[in-house]
Protein backbone atom coordinates (compact mmCIF):
# COMPACT_ATOMS: atom_id res chain seq x y z
CA UNK A 1 0.00 0.00 0.00
CA UNK A 2 0.99 3.74 -1.18
CA UNK A 3 1.95 5.61 2.22
CA UNK A 4 0.08 9.35 2.57
CA UNK A 5 1.70 11.95 0.56
CA UNK A 6 2.01 14.43 3.71
CA UNK A 7 4.61 16.77 1.87
CA UNK A 8 1.06 17.43 -0.90
CA UNK A 9 -1.03 18.25 1.74
CA UNK A 10 0.90 20.90 3.55
CA UNK A 11 1.56 22.55 -0.18
CA UNK A 12 -2.34 22.35 -0.51
CA UNK A 13 -3.04 23.48 3.04
CA UNK A 14 -0.23 26.11 2.93
CA UNK A 15 -1.26 27.46 -0.45
CA UNK A 16 -5.17 27.23 0.57
CA UNK A 17 -3.82 29.56 3.79
CA UNK A 18 -1.83 32.14 1.21
CA UNK A 19 1.17 31.61 2.48
CA UNK A 20 4.51 31.26 1.56
CA UNK A 21 7.14 28.60 2.37
CA UNK A 22 8.69 31.89 4.15
CA UNK A 23 5.72 32.94 6.12
CA UNK A 24 5.54 29.03 6.59
CA UNK A 25 9.20 28.95 8.64
CA UNK A 26 8.77 31.64 10.60
CA UNK A 27 5.56 30.31 12.11
CA UNK A 28 6.89 26.81 12.89
CA UNK A 29 10.46 27.98 13.61
CA UNK A 30 11.92 25.67 10.86
CA UNK A 31 13.22 26.20 8.05
CA UNK A 32 12.50 27.31 4.44
CA UNK A 33 14.61 24.60 2.81
CA UNK A 34 13.21 22.16 5.23
CA UNK A 35 9.88 22.71 4.78
CA UNK A 36 10.50 22.42 0.66
CA UNK A 37 12.25 19.50 0.89
CA UNK A 38 8.95 17.89 3.08
CA UNK A 39 6.91 19.61 0.43
CA UNK A 40 9.04 18.74 -3.20
CA UNK A 41 10.37 15.57 -2.29
CA UNK A 42 8.21 13.60 0.22
CA UNK A 43 10.75 13.55 3.12
CA UNK A 44 9.10 12.62 6.15
CA UNK A 45 10.59 14.42 9.17
CA UNK A 46 8.84 13.39 12.63
CA UNK A 47 5.99 14.37 14.34
CA UNK A 48 7.28 16.96 16.07
CA UNK A 49 7.84 19.22 13.36
CA UNK A 50 4.83 17.86 11.86
CA UNK A 51 2.73 18.94 14.66
CA UNK A 52 4.66 22.35 14.63
CA UNK A 53 3.05 22.79 10.92
CA UNK A 54 -0.25 21.34 11.55
CA UNK A 55 -0.58 24.16 14.24
CA UNK A 56 0.86 26.96 11.99
CA UNK A 57 -1.80 26.15 9.46
CA UNK A 58 -4.50 25.92 12.36
CA UNK A 59 -5.42 21.93 11.50
CA UNK A 60 -5.14 19.09 13.46
CA UNK A 61 -1.96 16.65 13.05
CA UNK A 62 -4.50 13.96 11.54
CA UNK A 63 -5.75 16.52 8.96
CA UNK A 64 -1.67 15.78 7.68
CA UNK A 65 -2.58 12.64 8.00
CA UNK A 66 -6.25 11.57 6.63
CA UNK A 67 -8.80 13.53 5.29
CA UNK A 68 -11.64 10.96 5.86
CA UNK A 69 -14.66 11.57 7.45
CA UNK A 70 -15.53 10.28 11.59
CA UNK A 71 -16.59 6.88 12.22
CA UNK A 72 -17.78 5.96 15.30
CA UNK A 73 -16.67 3.72 16.73
CA UNK A 74 -13.51 3.24 15.04
CA UNK A 75 -11.95 -0.14 14.85
CA UNK A 76 -8.78 -0.64 13.21
CA UNK A 77 -8.09 -5.06 12.48
CA UNK A 78 -4.40 -5.18 12.85
CA UNK A 79 -4.03 -6.69 9.77
CA UNK A 80 -5.56 -3.77 7.77
CA UNK A 81 -3.39 -1.17 9.16
CA UNK A 82 -2.38 0.65 6.64
CA UNK A 83 1.53 2.60 6.94
CA UNK A 84 0.82 6.30 7.06
CA UNK A 85 4.31 8.16 7.31
CA UNK A 86 7.47 6.84 7.10
CA UNK A 87 10.73 9.14 8.28
CA UNK A 88 13.80 8.80 7.37
CA UNK A 89 16.84 11.58 6.95
CA UNK A 90 16.94 12.34 3.21
CA UNK A 91 15.80 11.08 -0.14
CA UNK A 92 17.90 8.13 -0.76
CA UNK A 93 18.17 7.07 3.26
CA UNK A 94 16.75 3.53 5.34
CA UNK A 95 13.76 4.44 6.71
CA UNK A 96 13.80 4.82 10.45
CA UNK A 97 10.02 4.87 11.53
CA UNK A 98 7.10 3.78 9.97
CA UNK A 99 4.13 5.19 11.55
CA UNK A 100 0.50 3.35 11.44
CA UNK A 101 -2.34 5.76 12.57
CA UNK A 102 -4.81 3.68 14.74
CA UNK A 103 -6.95 6.98 14.42
CA UNK A 104 -7.30 6.99 10.70
CA UNK A 105 -11.41 7.88 10.03
CA UNK A 106 -12.59 8.98 12.97
CA UNK A 107 -12.13 13.15 12.39
CA UNK A 108 -13.68 14.45 15.51
CA UNK A 109 -10.68 13.13 17.58
CA UNK A 110 -8.23 14.79 20.58
CA UNK A 111 -5.95 12.42 20.71
CA UNK A 112 -3.45 10.61 17.98
CA UNK A 113 -2.81 7.17 17.92
CA UNK A 114 -0.31 5.41 16.03
CA UNK A 115 1.37 1.93 16.24
CA UNK A 116 4.87 2.57 15.11
CA UNK A 117 7.96 0.57 14.16
CA UNK A 118 11.23 1.76 14.97
CA UNK A 119 14.45 0.80 12.89
CA UNK A 120 18.20 0.95 14.22
CA UNK A 121 18.65 3.60 11.32
CA UNK A 122 16.87 6.03 14.13
CA UNK A 123 19.29 6.29 16.41
CA UNK A 124 21.61 8.11 13.67
CA UNK A 125 19.72 11.11 13.99
CA UNK A 126 18.61 11.92 17.26
CA UNK A 127 17.35 15.88 17.18
CA UNK A 128 15.46 16.57 20.31
CA UNK A 129 11.89 17.99 19.65
CA UNK A 130 9.18 19.79 21.42
CA UNK A 131 5.54 20.51 21.03
CA UNK A 132 2.51 20.99 23.38
CA UNK A 133 0.76 18.05 24.75
CA UNK A 134 1.47 14.89 26.34
CA UNK A 135 2.24 11.51 25.12
CA UNK A 136 2.03 7.88 26.06
CA UNK A 137 4.28 4.90 25.04
CA UNK A 138 4.15 1.31 25.23
CA UNK A 139 7.06 -1.07 24.03
CA UNK A 140 5.15 -3.97 22.40
CA UNK A 141 8.86 -5.25 21.04
CA UNK A 142 12.78 -4.61 21.17
CA UNK A 143 14.11 -1.51 22.95
CA UNK A 144 13.50 1.71 22.47
CA UNK A 145 16.04 4.61 24.00
CA UNK A 146 13.78 8.19 25.26
CA UNK A 147 15.75 11.12 25.56
CA UNK A 148 14.19 13.26 27.72
CA UNK A 149 15.59 16.68 28.56
CA UNK A 150 18.82 16.31 29.77
CA UNK A 151 17.80 12.10 30.96
CA UNK A 152 17.78 9.04 28.86
CA UNK A 153 15.57 6.36 29.47
CA UNK A 154 15.82 2.42 27.94
CA UNK A 155 12.49 0.91 28.07
CA UNK A 156 11.51 -3.12 27.08
CA UNK A 157 8.63 -4.68 26.08
CA UNK A 158 6.14 -4.24 28.47
CA UNK A 159 7.38 -0.50 29.61
CA UNK A 160 5.60 2.51 29.14
CA UNK A 161 6.30 6.20 29.65
CA UNK A 162 4.35 8.94 29.40
CA UNK A 163 5.32 12.50 29.64
CA UNK A 164 4.83 16.45 28.84
CA UNK A 165 5.90 16.94 25.44
CA UNK A 166 6.70 20.56 26.01
CA UNK A 167 10.33 19.06 27.66
CA UNK A 168 12.63 18.22 24.03
CA UNK A 169 12.36 15.02 23.44
CA UNK A 170 13.34 11.99 21.39
CA UNK A 171 12.28 8.43 20.47
CA UNK A 172 14.82 5.70 18.98
CA UNK A 173 15.72 2.32 18.59
CA UNK A 174 18.45 0.83 21.07
CA UNK A 175 20.84 -1.80 19.69
CA UNK A 176 20.44 -3.44 16.49
CA UNK A 177 16.96 -5.01 16.31
CA UNK A 178 14.17 -3.05 15.30
CA UNK A 179 11.36 -2.04 18.43
CA UNK A 180 7.76 -1.05 18.23
CA UNK A 181 5.17 0.73 20.17
CA UNK A 182 1.94 2.07 20.47
CA UNK A 183 2.36 5.91 20.99
CA UNK A 184 -0.84 7.99 21.72
CA UNK A 185 -0.31 11.74 21.54
CA UNK A 186 -2.66 14.38 22.91
CA UNK A 187 -2.17 17.87 21.34
CA UNK A 188 -4.53 20.72 22.90
CA UNK A 189 -6.37 22.47 20.41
Amino acid sequence: MKTTKIGSRVRNLREKASLSNQELAARTGLSESFLEQLQENDVYPSLGPLMKIARALSVRLGTLVDDHTGQNPLIIKKNKRTKEIQTHHGKNHPTALNFYSLGRGKSDRHMEPFFIEIFPESQTYKTLSSHEGEEFIVVVSGEIEIAYAQEIHVLKAGDSIYYNSIVPHNVSCKGSEPASIYAVLYIPE
